[in-house]
């Protein structure tokens, strides 16, 4: 069975990390998985979904830490629901180190 949110959370997932199709395709070769970009068009829009093992090194390349929670497996009641906005700050976190002090000064996180 299809899990539907496989598809919006890929294509989600790449743009927020800014990848086009073709970044994607070259991250994955250099993980030793060769795919054409039709294949992520057809990942990102539910015609098909990629295997487990592809699926760990999408994860891996997004950097997407609970698996199960993100992809609506499971959800616990201690787990922290995130906006889209919230995901994205803590992507653009994630992805500019050199502003993390700055952030945690102004948070007050010192």
């Amino acid at each position: 069975m299809k899990n539907p949110n496989i598809s919006k959370v890929l294509k989600t997932y790449r743009k927020l990390n800014h990848y086009s199709v073709n970044d994607l395709v070259l991250k994955l070769e250099d993980n030793n998985l060769p795919v054409a970009p039709k294949t992520v068009y057809g990942w990102e829009s539910g015609q098909t979904q990629p295997d487990a093992d592809t699926l760990l090194v999408l994860c891996k390349i997004y950097k997407i830490d609970n698996i199960l929670n993100t992809f609506g497996y499971e959800h616990n009641s201690d787990d922290l629901f995130l906006s889209e906005e919230e995901r994205n700050l803590i992507l653009q976190y994630r992805n500019h180190k050199e502003m993390q002090p700055a952030v945690k000064r102004l948070l007050n996180m010192e």
